[in-house]
């Protein structure tokens, strides 16, 4: 099971529900210049090369039935809960989620591996001793939906457009592949720089949608259109309703549909989402049965809402499945092109003030845990003291970083006394604006520049309000002119490319192996580039760095040690003030569905390996 990311959940996932394929770098058996069935970033691979399926499917899974549910809201930290457009790979409008399902790649992931990929369209790659060079075998009975066959030259075709003319966070991931060349119809040659990552050279295997030249010949791939794309993959789009309903029909003679990789997977003869512009409306939608499925991200709703009548009757569940063992990042970010944010004690104070344990106690019904970490529930996540490796990182960048960095436990906000305005956390928020220049104008704060102290916080969600109101208050209390601005999906949209806020959340959860996507959400490079992912703007030389290290590790212990060090850095900046999370999915769905025993470790993709049990459904009377 694979599903291809397009370019609004490209980093590592961004947060769908499915996982963004993983990626390699330095193999032990890359010098061998025999084919393999796939490879993995560091190690050998679990599968051997007859595997028959993934071990986290239902094989024989049986066919058929709906999957119905809404776009997920936290998805659309990404967009907005809407879209204009079928083309989801290029800066022009919003295409809705699933709509990679179309397309098919040259590899796909292992869920239940953290970094390994095997053969899809390709029945096999072969990797030069420098590892610069990988040759790509097609299989030879790969076609599209119109039944034209996909060749090399199609793949081809589609990386240098990708390459070209992709969006920038596709675009500068595989800026260090160098040429891509078809060699016949089924052998594919993709050279890279020397300067590649180590994930590189598998985000092009095993990320990148391949598209048909014929195809685009006579249409403008930069175009936004509501045509539905020519792919090749297990669904085809088979209903539009513009910026509100969207259906994929399952491809009944899938090529692919007996590969291993593909095996008990796409049970369903279509997958439908709704988009909704009022969450209340979407609850009742899913209570009265006219949504399937749902993942509830309102601690309010999960702990109040839960009692309509099809839960009452046992018409529908809520069954426990853990969250994925991957990095997750949440939190609301400053924007640092701002010039009152430019100190970062400003951020500290600001971030100071909120009472999370209140908060939590109050308002998300004691279910969330605090985050602390840019890598929160992973490995990657620093705790303690440096480690000497962690210390031998940073030590020639002593003079650009805090000291405390070289001698403490990473930066974490200090927990409050739980009483929603603790006097402590005031009075040290207070002395740290003081000490950052700002001093008292009445109720306002000033700089000697007569820059006033404002922040406001750009929401696009009723849901935040309850949240904001308190911090809005203690940060009034300390003379910060705070406020909250409740925008539409659109304007929001448009506003986060533009980087036109002061403080906005934002969440990503990374892959298992997350070297590339960092450079993306951090690097300077992507600092300054309309519609990118490094949503705070920092620039920082140390975290360049770092970012740089991640990329050419050769073993995991060794990227373990990079990120930890990074974590400490970004940190230490205040670049945000963590959110909140938690260490489960919590999913209601109708009763009429079956999944594996086993949830794999690195993905949740309901609606690729669950199936309808007709049994189920005609007893609660949701038969088709």
């Amino acid at each position: 099971m694979r599903v291809t990311p397009t370019r609004r959940h490209f980093l590592a996932g961004s947060a769908t529900l499915a996982l963004s394929p993983l990626l390699p770098s330095t193999f032990a058996h890359a010098e061998q210049p025999a084919p393999r069935h796939g490879f993995s970033v560091f190690g050998e691979l679990k599968y051997p090369a007859d595997f028959k399926n993934f071990a986290y499917v239902l094989p024989d899974a049986p066919k058929g039935g709906s999957f119905v549910f809404s776009a997920p809201n936290w998805y659309y930290n990404q967009g907005p809960n809407t879209f204009n457009t079928l083309n989801g790979y290029t800066f022009k409008g919003d295409a809705p989620p699933r709509v990679e399902l179309t397309f098919d790649t040259l590899m796909t992931a292992a869920l239940d591996e953290p970094d390994s990929v095997y053969g899809l369209v390709a029945e096999s790659v072969t990797v030069s001793a420098d590892r610069n060079r990988y040759t790509f075998t097609l299989r030879g009975n790969v076609r599209f939906h119109d039944g034209s066959p996909l060749t090399a030259e199609d793949v081809a075709f589609s990386f240098q457009l990708l390459k070209d003319k992709g969006h920038p966070d596709i675009s500068q991931a595989i800026r260090e592949m160098t040429d891509v060349r078809a060699n016949g119809l089924r052998d594919l040659v993709v050279t890279f720089s020397g300067k590649q990552s180590a994930k590189t050279p598998l985000i092009v295997a095993s990320t990148l949608p391949i598209f048909s030249k014929a195809y685009y010949s006579t249409r403008d791939f930069e175009a936004s259109t509501m045509e539905p794309p020519l792919g090749s993959g297990p669904y085809r789009i088979a209903a539009v309703n513009a910026g509100r309903s969207i259906v994929y029909e399952r491809v009944q003679d899938y090529w692919g549909r007996d590969l291993p990789v593909a095996v008990g997977t796409g049970n369903f003869d279509r997958i439908r989402l709704e988009f909704y512009q009022d969450e209340d409306v979407e609850f009742e939608a899913f209570a009265k049965g006219e949504l399937t499925w749902r993942e509830e991200f309102s601690s309010k709703n999960w702990a109040t809402r839960y009692n309509f009548p099809a839960i009452v009757d046992g018409r529908v569940k809520k069954p426990p499945f853990p969250a994925e063992r991957r990095a997750d990042m949440y939190g609301w970010f400053f924007n640092l092109r701002r010039p009152q944010f430019s100190d970062p004690r400003t951020r500290q104070a600001i971030g100071l003030v909120f009472d999370f344990p209140w908060a939590n106690k109050n308002l998300f019904y004691g279910l969330y845990k605090r985050s602390a970490s840019f890598f929160d529930g992973s490995d990657f996540a620093a705790s303690g003291l440096p480690s000497p490796a962690e210390l031998a990182l940073l030590e020639p960048f002593r003079a650009e970083l805090p000291a405390a960095i070289f001698t403490d436990a990473p930066f974490t906000l200090p927990e409050s006394d739980g009483s929603g305005r603790d006097r402590k956390q005031l009075r040290a928020a207070s002395a740290l604006l003081a000490e950052a220049g700002w001093k008292r104008d009445g109720a306002k704060l000033v700089r000697e520049d007569g820059t006033r102290l404002t922040a406001e916080f750009l929401i696009q969600t009723q849901a935040f309000e309850r949240v904001l109101a308190p911090l809005i208050d203690n940060l009034k209390a300390i003379g910060v002119d705070a406020t909250m601005r409740l925008v539409d999906a659109t304007q929001y949209q448009r506003r986060k490319n533009d980087f036109d806020f002061d403080i906005m959340a934002y969440r990503n959860m990374f892959d298992a192996t997350p070297i590339d996507g960092i450079e993306q959400l951090f690097g300077s490079v992507s600092a300054d580039t309309p519609s990118g992912s490094n949503l705070s703007g920092v620039k920082n030389k140390v975290v360049d760095a770092l970012v740089t290290k991640a990329g050419a590790v050769t073993s995991r212990d060794e990227l373990v040690t990079v990120l930890r060090a990074l974590d400490r850095v970004l940190r230490s900046q205040q670049i945000w003030f963590p959110a909140w999370g938690s260490d489960e999915h919590r999913v209601a769905a109708w009763d009429m569905f079956g999944w594996p025993e086993v949830k794999p470790d690195y993905g949740f993709s309901p609606e690729m390996m669950w199936w309808v049990d007709a049994d189920k459904a005609v007893a609660i009377g949701k038969a088709d």
